[in-house]
């Protein structure tokens, strides 16, 4: 038995923030902005649009799209770093607030790479036979642990969920995982106790995106049995526009379509896998069966990797 996206939902939070705004709280140019992050607007919760409650909408759109219940979910995995408290934890609110019951309900915390992992545990339970339907729902506030005046996370980070709902295949539509982690550079993203505010090396995140991470997108194109060629799309998480184009060039694919949702929705962490891959489906650049490179990496240091077949 093997596993497939059954149906994909997104949820965008209402407020456009432009780079002129972006640009006047930081103390920086438009320009400065573009240039460095290929970031033009991105999206800002209001105080309605929680974790929980983007989760729930992103949630509720993956399940319509397949035509799924909420008594076909067995359980929910939180893919998030941004809740305002650790507990209690996010994925039973979620869970009732999808009317799910008693589904088995958790979070998981690799920041940017979050939804990779998640989908790699949803796959690995729906194979296993625990559960017949897994809902992965990655959401994030990023502007609630960002400062708008720090140049260096204000006009980057925003808000957004996006959700898969995972069900059995007879044949994997969901392929083996490349992950891993680098702790011993923990300190370049951080949120320090007691500053409620998050901290970035931006340049030695770039340097470590750009040079260390191309054997991972190898290692998952073999575990399916591809080559990049084979490849439709690259889903990278969407970090900034320069990193997403050096990884690009790095999985040496010239016809490759390469999601750039950042442009438009900045940096939302978990949820930036999830949501470019809607948005490239949304936009006919990938179709039913196409195999994508999903591709997270983020705080941690964390990673992972995996090919599927887009819903």
């Amino acid at each position: 038995m093997g596993a497939r996206i059954g149906g994909l939902g997104a949820y965008r939070p209402e407020t456009v923030v432009v780079n002129e705004q972006a640009a006047a709280c930081a103390g920086v140019g438009t320009e400065w902005i573009s240039r460095r992050v290929g970031i033009e607007e991105r999206r800002h919760a209001d105080a309605t649009e929680t974790v929980v409650a983007m989760a729930v909408a992103a949630g509720k759109n993956a399940l319509a799209e397949c035509g799924a219940t909420a008594d076909d979910v067995d359980a929910v995995i939180l893919a998030t770093c941004s809740l305002p408290s650790p507990m209690p934890n996010g994925a039973a609110s979620v869970a009732s607030g999808l009317g799910c019951g008693a589904s088995a309900a958790f979070d998981l915390n690799a920041a940017c790479s979050g939804f990779c992992h998640a989908l790699a545990v949803a796959d690995a339970l729906i194979r296993a036979g625990t559960a017949r339907g897994v809902l992965v729902v990655a959401s994030e506030r990023m502007t609630d642990w960002v400062t708008a005046e720090d140049r260096d996370t204000g006009p980057i980070f925003a808000d957004g969920a996006a959700a898969a709902f995972v069900v059995p295949s007879a044949e994997p539509a969901i392929f083996p995982v490349a992950w891993g982690s680098g702790g011993t550079q923990a300190d370049l993203i951080t949120i320090p106790h007691g500053t409620g505010r998050m901290e970035m090396q931006g340049r030695k995140v770039f340097r470590w995106a750009t040079t260390a991470l191309a054997p991972v997108i190898r290692a998952a194109c073999e575990r399916a049995g591809l080559t990049p060629v084979d490849l439709r799309a690259f889903v990278p998480h969407q970090a900034n526009l320069r990193i997403i184009e050096v990884l690009s060039r790095s999985v040496d694919a010239p016809e490759l379509v390469t999601a750039d949702d950042v442009v438009h929705s900045g940096n939302t962490c978990a949820a930036s896998v999830p949501l470019a891959l809607h948005a490239l489906r949304a936009a006919g650049r990938v179709s039913r069966g196409d195999p994508v490179l999903l591709f997270g990496f983020g705080a941690g240091l964390t990673y992972a990797a995996q090919v599927v077949l887009c819903p």
